[in-house]
């Protein structure tokens, strides 16, 4: 009986294979947002105009590549809350080292636009290292160490300028947050790519498998030979490399550095990466869960704030989503690993 059953595997149509391979918990938000679209498209006329779905897209695309950088470290079985802050310190500091005119905020050095995105890119490395160094050699508990670096990076991006919002920046630092490729904000090609390359690469490749290993348990992806640590680490840099690009595409966007720039990210992070499936717990959810996550919550700001709700309620509504969420997920069982 066990013979028959496994010849009736392969047997199976490409479709199904596929859809048993990416797990049902990976596509259950995906009614709920045709649902939020049909809504949508009843509370204002303009909802389905291809120009709003680009523009939820591409103000989703900083949170999107927030989410990939925090799915990949809960999967570690960590914890980055100062995600966030470098969001906002890594363009923070490029920009006062690029604006000459010191009365305006400007360190008065001037450097070039280029110099600036690899600047922005320093910072995002070197706080993922000392991240990646708190919580892996030092053994420091990664939600309180994440949360007062969260707070460092705040006061220092406060601190370099004073609370100013730094503006006439160099075109090539803020092209990628400003250019269209295909037609399309760059920023949703950059996003989407991110998506896939990550994606793939869990599913794939030995250091997602790796990564999964770690988060499930530490210990036994030890004794198997996987370099547990300096893994981790890598993870945290990567995940603050990330964390300051999507930092660079939201200055881009606006054409300015705000002092505030990334503030209350991490709650939208948390929101979209739980409700996609991402565990807590580690070793558990897949990049298609997450991008299901970013996609949902993308568009239920847009509906709502057609409706003309006030933004203090998108957020309860944002709390809400996290709670049942969590519900689904502890009555449905675990969500899936590898």
């Amino acid at each position: 009986m066990a013979s028959t059953a496994s010849r009736s595997i392969p047997a199976t149509s490409a479709g199904s294979n596929l859809f048993s391979r990416l797990n049902l918990r990976d596509l259950v938000l995906i009614p709920v947002i045709a649902l939020v679209m049909v809504v949508g498209s009843f509370v204002s006329s303009s909802f389905l105009l291809p120009e709003n779905l680009l523009n939820v897209l591409q103000q989703s695309s900083e949170l999107s590549i927030l989410v990939i950088a925090q799915s990949l470290i809960l999967i570690c079985g960590k914890f980055d809350l100062s995600l966030e802050s470098t969001v906002g310190l890594a363009p923070m500091l490029a920009a006062w080292l690029m604006i000459v005119d010191t009365y305006v905020g400007g360190s008065g050095i001037g450097i070039s636009g280029y110099a600036g995105i690899a600047v922005l890119f320093a910072v995002g490395l070197v706080v993922g290292t000392v991240n990646g160094l708190l919580v892996v050699k030092l053994k420091l508990n990664a939600f309180i160490t994440t949360l007062a670096v969260l707070i460092l990076l705040r006061g220092m991006t406060l601190g370099i300028t004073n609370g100013q919002t730094l503006f006439d920046l160099p075109s090539e630092f803020l092209y990628l947050g400003t250019a269209k490729w295909f037609g399309a904000p760059a920023s949703i090609w950059i996003a989407g790519l991110l998506f896939l390359f990550f994606g793939l690469m869990m599913r794939y490749h030995r250091i997602g498998r790796a990564i999964y290993a770690i988060g499930g348990n530490a210990e036994a992806a030890r004794v198997a030979g996987i370099p547990v640590e300096r893994i981790t680490i890598g993870v945290f840099i990567v995940g603050s490399l990330l964390a300051a690009l999507a930092g660079l595409l939201l200055t881009g966007r606006i054409a300015s550095v705000m002092a505030g720039q990334g503030q209350n990210m991490i709650f939208y992070v948390f929101a979209a990466a739980v409700i996609g499936g991402i565990g807590l717990n580690g070793g558990q959810g897949r990049m298609i869960g997450a991008l299901t996550g970013v996609l949902l919550l993308g568009l239920l700001q847009n509906v709502l704030t057609l409706s003309g709700i006030a933004a203090f309620w998108i957020d309860a509504c944002y709390g809400a989503i996290i709670l049942l969420a969590l519900i689904i997920t502890r009555l449905s069982g675990e969500a899936p690993r590898a």
